[in-house]
């Protein structure tokens, strides 16, 4: 089942309709590595990984589901051969730690932007996550709730897409 993402700020799926957060740079047919934007299209859903310290058994989702550690990182150096994959850390050169001291990363989708074929500065680790209380702007993700998510994922399958519309 497909999520459907709106620039103001809400998203839907089949007759639930919730609160979600999107990039600080607002929405973007052109990303670029750094905007800040949410890039506009239909993104297939790869994975979950969720954090298992936290998160004691997997969400109920049609995924497919791998725990993440502390040394899990994903690369955002454009002019790294690993740019917009997932990494071990310490690496040498830039990454976003997905092992992080807020609730944010808990539960992690990575989307299918920019990653078939992975063009170098159009923008990587573009992911559906948690949102920071208060819904504050991402990077560039879309972050819910952690319930909306949780509902989300019960219904998702490797068919799903986030899908951002202006």
């Amino acid at each position: 089942m497909d999520l459907l993402v709106s620039g103001d700020g809400t998203a839907r799926f089949a007759d639930r309709i919730f609160r979600c957060a999107l990039g600080r740079g607002g929405l973007s047919d052109a990303k670029r590595e750094g905007d800040g934007a949410t890039p506009i299209g239909a993104w297939p859903l790869r994975r979950l990984l969720y954090r298992p310290d936290r998160i004691l058994a997997p969400p109920t989702t049609g995924l497919p589901v791998t725990p993440i550690g502390p040394a899990d990182g994903w690369c955002d150096a454009p002019g790294d051969k690993n740019y917009n994959l997932p990494v071990i850390l310490p690496y040498p050169v830039s990454t976003e730690a997905l092992w992080r001291d807020d609730p944010v990363y808990d539960l992690i989708v990575p989307l299918g932007y920019n990653d078939g074929p992975i063009v170098p500065g159009h923008g990587s680790a573009i992911f559906l996550h948690l949102a920071r209380d208060g819904y504050l702007p991402t990077e560039g993700c879309v972050s819910l709730a952690r319930a909306d998510m949780l509902a989300y994922l019960a219904v998702a399958t490797t068919a799903s897409r986030v899908i951002i519309t202006r």
